[in-house]
């Protein structure tokens, strides 16, 4: 099995140390994903519209592994105000409402105090399975 690793090109990467994904085998991990546009390094306001830009570098991290947001199996969200989580249910039942990932929702604070939202996934490349209901 090869070790893969891919880069979302943002500066937080470099400077702590990290990488945005690890492909090994089929699977697929995730970092932490906060709401920056990493190419323009910065963030929107409100955890709606923060949520959406973690799935969209989610899903570019998944792309570049040769997968999709229904190869997650697995997701992990961190706010650091739990009163807000709600507020982004519609994104993430749009996102996930089919394959229904294994879940935990944990309140904490953030690198950031602009950050509203913190997701990490697991992803198996698997293109032969039905999701079951």
């Amino acid at each position: 099995m090869t070790r893969r690793l891919i880069s979302s090109g943002s500066s937080f990467e470099h400077e702590i140390g990290y990488s945005r994904a690890v492909v090994d085998g089929d699977w697929i991990f995730v970092s932490g994903t906060t709401g920056f546009d990493y190419r323009t390094m910065t963030i929107a306001e409100g955890i709606v519209a923060q949520t959406e830009q973690c799935l969209r570098n989610i899903e570019e991290a998944l792309h570049q592994a040769g997968a999709s947001l229904v190869d997650v199996v697995r997701v992990m969200y961190v706010v650091p105000d739990a009163r807000e989580f709600s507020k982004c249910w519609p994104v993430l039942r749009a996102h996930f409402g089919e394959t229904r990932p294994a879940a935990t929702m944990i309140a904490a604070g953030l690198a950031d105090p602009r950050m509203a939202i913190e997701i990490q996934v697991t992803a198996r490349r698997t293109r032969n399975l039905s999701v079951a209901t």
